[in-house]
């Protein structure tokens, strides 16, 4: 097949509306977690008696806790079922959730919205499985760098859109009905670009579906484990979730304590970041000249490392009020925001090569499941670094910049896990 760009895929049918379905979903997932809880925090001032810092973490809780639960069916249903069907399934179950939002919004149920939260995290449970093993089947194997590239570069920009929508509209005296009209108007857009999705076939009708969450959680840790590379690989990008969920969760006091920066300072920081792993998923399909291959994830690994021991020392000792303009002028900021975006584009490089690896190296039949099985990692590791988190900054009281470089240092492992798979990686054709 000819060489041409990824974006080429952008104008066609068997890619463009699931493009527009997946990031219609992250930037409505991320819209209304941030403005609930932005609503929760300025608004109610803490909610059934609880303070603004145990809602917020509540909300994560409840969010993340249906990919432990529901994964396994999840990934069950992705093998059994033609996957278009569960996407419009999907999508119909986000107009309905998103619909009650709009009324928990419109009369300020805060216990209905956060009710509401948890179930749409049981919604990108089930969606999170046919996002990544759709793909091989509509994409050829020399396509499959650039389509990852692409899914993964719309992810980030939408989790970035989302926050910073969520943050324009409580600027307004209407904000929760603004909010309200906004869920559900973006809810209606995913399903009709979910209804444009072409049928993929069915090939797993075999596959028995059984409703038992934690056995099921565990035979996907089994299957994902059948083979080795598959296992490391899924391992590595589980490894950059918690070093994404760790930068990202730090940014805000990292501006406000170490950069003395207003809230345009903490958009910035996270807009550097999105650019970065947008920019550093687009280059990978360049990279690997659109082959499967591992190579620029060793590279990726190295500059995450190096960028962030650079990041550990541009801070500066005396900063002095900063805000996003200050950044941009100020050799010793704008330091800062390159290694951030150096950072992202290295992770980019990372993370995208992984995905296309497990797909083509994972037969079709128990290809959903292996990505329910990362899934259900991926959430435990982004547990695991918020309490990693809790333990290094608040009781070994270690700065946030030497945080960051305590990551960088760990990351040093997993360039060696990812150096020796990238030695021994075969890429030879599986049952797609």
């Amino acid at each position: 097949m000819a060489k041409h760009s990824q974006f080429r895929l952008l104008g066609q049918r068997r890619f463009l509306p699931f493009y527009l379905t997946q990031f219609s979903g992250a930037f409505n997932d991320n819209l209304y977690k941030n403005a609930l809880l932005l609503l929760v925090t300025f608004n109610a001032g803490g909610l059934m008696g609880l303070s603004v810092n145990v809602v917020v973490n509540l909300a994560a809780f409840l969010f993340i806790l249906p990919f432990f639960l529901f994964s396994g069916i999840a990934g069950q249903l992705a093998d059994h079922f033609e996957k278009s069907r569960i996407i419009r399934n999907v999508k119909l179950a986000e107009i309905v959730i998103m619909g009650l939002a709009a009324i928990g919004l419109w009369f300020g149920w805060y216990e209905l919205l956060l009710l509401l939260l948890f179930l749409m995290g049981v919604q990108s449970t089930f969606f999170g499985p046919v996002k990544y093993a759709i793909l091989p089947q509509v994409l050829a194997d020399d396509e499959l760098v650039g389509g990852n590239g692409l899914v993964g570069m719309g992810t980030f920009v939408a989790i970035l859109l989302g926050t910073i929508a969520a943050g324009l509209l409580m600027g307004f005296e209407t904000a929760a009905k603004l909010t309200a009209v906004a869920v559900l108007v973006m809810a209606v857009l995913g399903y009709l670009a979910a209804r444009q999705v072409p049928v993929t076939g069915n090939h797993g009708a075999d596959i028995a579906i059984r409703f038992r969450p934690v056995k099921e959680t565990r035979n996907l840790m089994t299957l994902a484990a059948e083979r080795r590379p598959v296992m490391l690989a899924v391992l590595a990008i589980s490894w950059f979730w918690f070093l994404g969920a760790a930068y990202l969760t730090q940014f805000p006091n990292f501006a406000r304590i170490n950069l003395l920066g207003d809230e345009t300072v903490v958009t910035l920081l996270l807009a550097m970041f999105t650019i970065g792993i947008s920019i550093g998923s687009m280059l990978c399909e360049r990279l690997t000249k659109h082959h499967i291959s591992l190579v620029p994830v060793p590279w990726g690994a190295l500059g995450l490392s190096l960028l962030g021991i650079d990041l550990f020392f541009a801070v500066p000792d005396s900063p002095v009020s900063s805000t996003w303009w200050t950044l941009v002028t100020d050799p010793v900021y704008l330091r800062v925001l390159l290694d951030l975006m150096g950072i992202g584009i290295c992770g980019g490089l990372f993370i995208v090569p992984l995905y296309a690896f497990i797909q083509h190296e994972t037969p079709r039949d128990k290809r959903a499941r292996i990505i329910a099985a990362l899934n259900v990692i991926n959430a435990l590791f982004m547990v695991v670094s918020a309490l990693t988190g809790i333990l290094v900054l608040g009781v070994l009281e270690v700065s946030i910049p030497g945080f960051f470089l305590l990551l960088s240092m760990l990351n040093a492992v997993v360039l060696l896990v990812v150096w020796r798979l990238r030695r021994s990686e075969t890429v030879k054709p599986v049952d797609n």
